[in-house]
Parts: C-alpha cells; structure tokens; sequence
C-alpha cells in the first residue's frame, strides 16, 4: 500500500490531528537536531500526530504530535544519560504504559528510519526492531485490529 492510501485510510477510519505546518516540521527538526525521513515528512503534514482505531484516550496505538517526540530516555526513564539509551532513539508512537514504538534516527536504511518496540521493562537492553520503516509500521498497524501486531501471534489482516 503507498504511503498516499495509509494517509487517506488514517483520515478516514481513525483519528488524526489537524496537520502540522512547514514551520512546525522546521521546528521540530531544530528542536531534535535531526530530520524527518520522507514519510514521517509525509505524515506529519498531513496529520501531526493520530490515534488509531480508539478515540483518546482509548486508544492503544497514539502516533505523538511532534511537540511530544523526545528522546526514549527521557520519556521512558526520565533521563538523558546515555546508559539509560541511545541518544539516537526518540518516540514515535505512545502504546500506554510507559511503553513506545520508537525510531532509530542513527540507523537510516534506505532513506528511512527503523522502528524498534521499548518495553519499559526492558529498554534500552532490549529493543527489536518491529519495522523498517514508518510506512512498513503504519500499515502493518492499520491490519493488526488494534493489537501490537509484533506481540500478536494472530495474523495480520489482509
């Protein structure tokens, strides 16, 4: 699926923010001191932030407003030491519970940011990635039922 029908699919079957706007985007980029890949440029413009399949506060799946991306770290442990996680990890997707879905923005790979699962368990010595990528992560979680899809032995939805 493209990027273009996930975005119309959140728009129409989940509930998105209102877009954030280029400055926002330049902003936020400032702010982290790294870029958005392509499709997380993509998303964020065409929603800044979206919960999936349950309205707030509901909802398992809260793709964070960039002005609530932060480091793991920090969001997770409450702190900014390296031990504590990769200054290169930040949040993405709130899943309750102190647990996230995040990126590794040192990690590009075809012009695109991993997704790694942080448990707050576990992390940071246990993070899997989950995905490839922002879109390969969306998708698989517009088929999962509102399950962790990367947790679910149940098949995704075709």
């Amino acid at each position: 699926m493209s990027m273009k029908r996930i975005l119309a699919e959140v728009s129409t079957h989940h509930f998105p923010n209102p877009p954030a706007t280029p400055a926002q985007v330049a902003a936020f980029e400032a702010r982290v001191g790294w870029v958005l890949d392509e499709q997380l440029r993509a998303f964020y413009l065409h929603c800044n932030g979206a919960a999936l399949f349950e309205a707030p506060p509901e909802m398992n799946y809260r793709i964070l407003p960039l002005e609530r991306i932060e480091r793991a770290s920090v969001a997770i442990r409450g702190s900014q030491d390296d031990a504590d996680g990769s200054p290169w990890h930040f949040t993405l997707v709130d899943m309750q519970d102190t647990n996230f879905v995040i990126l590794d923005v040192a990690a590009a790979e075809n012009g695109s940011y991993p997704m790694l699962d942080a448990f707050h368990e576990t992390y940071p010595d246990e993070a899997p990635r989950i995905a490839s990528s922002f879109e390969e992560f969306l998708e698989k979680a517009l088929r999962s039922g509102n399950r962790s899809f990367w947790l679910s032995s149940e098949p995704v939805e075709e």
